[in-house]
């Protein structure tokens, strides 16, 4: 039973890893990429018995000729080859049950990211109550920007005929006169 579990989360963790940074993934596959990240994260990639080389040549050997990804099956066929590199000592059972506990419930993380900057002096360019005159006017009420409508003064193009602007101004040129 601990047997199934075990294999569930390995599952999720594969599925977690194949979808990261690909909007078109279904996470039934996993590229390159993502299989290398995902033993750099997990730990895998040690840098004395396994290196992001061979982490790279395991992958071209599981994959199928054509294919540019793995599948689920392809990935633990690619575990149980580092298995044996990654822990020399260990039998090949406990071996890939130590590679199997290093990768269970693990999802990419996002080392690296550039976080947004919140210092004062961002906070006082951001501020739309402290602007004054027209780009007052780029702002709503909330604060939040008009977009074109705030920098410009846009004319409607309505009426009869294709290039006819300022619809609704006759009564006021009339009157004028």
């Amino acid at each position: 039973m601990a047997e199934s579990t075990d294999l569930e989360q390995l599952m999720n963790s594969f599925k977690k890893f194949a979808i990261h940074g690909d909007t078109k993934a279904t996470g039934k596959e996993m590229n390159g990429k993502n299989w290398a990240k995902l033993c750099k994260d997990c730990k895998i990639i040690d840098g004395k018995n396994v290196t992001g080389t061979d982490v790279d040549i395991v992958f071209t050997k599981v994959k199928a000729k054509t294919s540019r990804v793995i599948t689920y099956e392809e990935f633990q066929r690619a575990l149980e080859e580092l298995a044996q590199k990654r822990f020399k000592g260990q039998s090949k059972e406990e071996a890939l049950t130590s590679v199997y506990k290093l990768i269970e419930g693990k999802e990419p993380t996002n080392v690296g990211v550039t976080k947004m900057a919140k210092t004062a002096a961002v906070d006082r360019l951001t501020d739309t109550t402290k602007y004054t005159g027209s780009h007052k006017e780029r702002f709503d009420e909330s604060g939040k920007g008009r977009g074109k409508g705030g920098r410009e003064e846009l004319v409607e193009e309505t009426g009869y005929v294709g290039s006819y602007k300022n619809a609704g101004t006759y009564e006021e040129k009339t009157k004028a006169k």
